[in-house]
């Protein structure tokens, strides 16, 4: 104020336009609970999308239990990153230069990264680890730079985290100068140590008496939005495995109904569990959190296999990876759904509902694995997946006429 008040008016002025356009970090505790997602955010996502389906193109050529390992390897490590700049953001970040700035710093590393993951697993894999490496530098600077501000009572937990954060980025970096294939494992187990780590810190507690961490309803809106975006990567494959291929009924069929098999993804997802906020706690959040990153994975796997599923329409059996990865897919989108949905408030205050739903899930995600052991003509694979994914909505359907019957 001393040094304010000897400043001209001007001087003021710039001095308060300053702070307006560069505001520090929000403080831990004080992340407003309603907030609209505002395009900066969205925009975001969109270059992570971009990311997420250079992955997927790239099993889409390479459908083999190495190349699902190495989409997944991937997948995590883009994941993650998506994970810890939106909570950044969410948690501490401003509608302002600061912000878009930090955003844009972020994309900065990511647009290249996302030319590198085609050959993630080959010859640009140090590329691809290298600037891994620089984008998780970045981020545990910004969280450095929020727990500057923080209370005593957050001061371990976000040490702890930044120092985690800049680990991994070590560890990745690092990870160039291994073998190609063991450097795609280290990645795989690199991400699950994180997963572990920040499901620690958050359960912990220093971290339950604090309650800082809390899902808010931007960050339920902007998970939800990354599914339906990558949702569309089931359509792409679909459009990528007819136009290379003449054009046919048959693989016509086959090519609608794998659309349909994606629309059932989402319907089962958001009918069930989407676009929901769970219930108070940081393991609930913890648990909601972690159950996208499979489900969102598996969404943009069944759109890579999708374009196999039409090129091989006029097959007698459906390719085994193939086969593998779709029934495979939906058996996990039914059970990570029924996870999601555990933590919600809904699960129980309608449990007629959730309980029957549950079990029915578990037992379609059984019969989809079946489907996938015997592999059927793609036209029939196809129809079969549909209706698998049909069966819990119309119990749900079932249980509203009951319902409505009853009063």
């Amino acid at each position: 104020m001393t040094y304010l008040a000897g400043m001209a008016p001007g001087d003021k002025g710039w001095a308060r336009l300053r702070r307006q356009l560069w505001q520090p970090p929000r403080p831990h505790g004080e992340q407003p609970r309603e907030r609209v997602v505002g395009p900066l955010e969205l925009f975001y996502d969109l270059v992570v999308v971009v990311l997420v389906a250079q992955d997927a193109h790239h099993l889409a050529t390479h459908l083999t239990w190495h190349g699902l390992g190495e989409f997944a390897a991937v997948f995590a490590v883009v994941w993650l990153a998506w994970l810890n700049g939106s909570l950044h953001h969410d948690l501490h970040g401003h509608e302002d230069a600061r912000g878009r700035s930090m955003f844009l710093l972020q994309i900065l590393v990511l647009v290249p990264l996302g030319a590198f993951i085609p050959e993630a697993g080959g010859e640009r894999g140090a590329a691809f680890a290298v600037d891994a490496g620089v984008l998780f530098a970045v981020l545990a600077v910004l969280w450095y730079l929020a727990a500057r501000g923080d209370g005593p009572e957050y001061r371990r937990v976000s040490g702890l985290y930044v120092t985690g954060t800049a680990v991994a980025a070590v560890v990745l970096a690092a990870s160039a100068l291994l073998p190609a294939d063991v450097r795609v494992v280290t990645w795989g187990l690199l991400a699950l140590a994180y997963l572990a780590g920040f499901a620690a810190l958050i359960g912990s507690a220093r971290m339950l008496r604090a309650t800082a961490f809390t899902i808010t309803d931007a960050i339920t809106e902007r998970f939800g939005l990354l599914i339906i975006i990558v949702l569309g990567e089931t359509v792409t494959g679909v459009v990528t495995g007819l136009a290379g291929v003449p054009t046919e009924p048959l693989t016509l069929a086959v090519g609608l109904v794998a659309v349909v098999v994606g629309f059932g993804a989402w319907w089962v997802y958001f009918d069930f569990a989407g676009h929901r906020s769970p219930r108070p706690g940081q393991p609930v959040a913890v648990t909601w959190m972690f159950s996208h990153l499979p489900l969102t994975a598996t969404v943009a796997a069944m759109g890579a296999a999708m374009v196999s599923l039409v090129e091989h329409a006029h097959d007698g059996q459906t390719p085994t990876a193939t086969a593998w990865v779709l029934c495979g897919g939906a058996a996990v989108v039914l059970l990570a759904t029924m996870v999601l949905a555990s933590t919600l408030r809904a699960w129980r205050q309608d449990r007629d509902l959730y309980r029957p739903l549950a079990r029915t899930c578990v037992v379609m995600a059984v019969v989809s694995v079946g489907v996938g052991v015997l592999r059927p003509a793609p036209l029939v694979l196809g129809p079969a997946l549909v209706v698998i994914l049909g069966i819990p909505w119309a119990l749900a359907v079932a249980h509203r006429i009951r319902q409505e019957d009853a009063v």
